[in-house]
């Protein structure tokens, strides 16, 4: 017998965007730490830096520019499907199906997107993996909003846009609370998956006010079992 809905009312919401990576599987199965060493191998070869040396230089440039490809674009005209390809070729081999998180998400009313710093086909290969990609409507990706990430206020427009979507109907969930704060203020409802994962104190520096979070959890699948719909 299923526990009753008795947490926060989700009756509102008709839309569903969920941040992909460290969001829609766990934050310490070291997929992002892959991610994140092969930015650093890309900065290191791009500007002939010693490791350490081009790993500071790649957080400066996701401190300033809210990602390291945007700050590599802009700064050294980077070839953005060129540094895609190589930051996302990584071993997914740890990931598998989350039953209980795809049951979860299939019972949400109304439609359910990927909203991603990252690119579609990264996206695609950690769906395929977890068996969730049936359950998403679209995903939008750093192309979707024209390599303006997350969490600039462009970016939330653009997919708003691509997905015909009203704010105040919207339910956004993220792992990185500095990401919540624009859709928070376009009226959206913001949760917050709290980790203990490091990147996320290296990025862009963004106040986050108790305002900006409306609920937050440490386990997605049960948080999504208690809400009403």
């Amino acid at each position: 017998m299923e526990n009753p809905r008795t947490g926060p009312d989700f009756r509102h919401v008709q839309s569903w965007i969920f941040d992909l990576d460290n969001t829609l599987y766990r934050a310490d199965n070291g997929i992002f730490a892959q991610i994140e060493s092969r930015m650093t191998d890309y900065v290191t070869a791009l500007l002939q830096l010693p490791r350490d040396q081009a790993r500071i230089r790649q957080k400066e440039l996701y401190r300033a520019y809210g990602t390291t490809l945007n700050g590599l674009m802009r700064e050294h005209d980077v070839d953005a499907e060129d540094y895609l390809r190589f930051v996302h070729d990584i071993d997914l081999g740890v990931l598998g199906p989350d039953a209980e998180l795809a049951a979860a998400l299939a019972k949400l009313p109304g439609r359910r997107f990927v909203f991603t710093n990252g690119c579609r086909g990264h996206a695609a290969r950690i769906l395929d993996r977890l068996q969730m990609a049936h359950l998403f409507d679209d995903v939008w990706d750093i192309r979707t909003i024209n390599f303006t990430p997350k969490p600039h206020g462009d970016a939330y427009a653009s997919v708003v846009r691509a997905g015909g979507i009203e704010p105040a109907e919207a339910a956004m969930f993220e792992d990185l609370a500095r990401n919540l704060v624009p859709a928070r203020a376009m009226g959206m409802t913001t949760i917050w998956l709290k980790t203990d994962a490091p990147w996320g104190k290296h990025g862009p520096l963004l106040d986050v006010a108790p305002g900006d979070i409306d609920h937050e959890t440490e386990d997605l699948a049960a948080f999504l079992n208690s809400i009403r719909i």
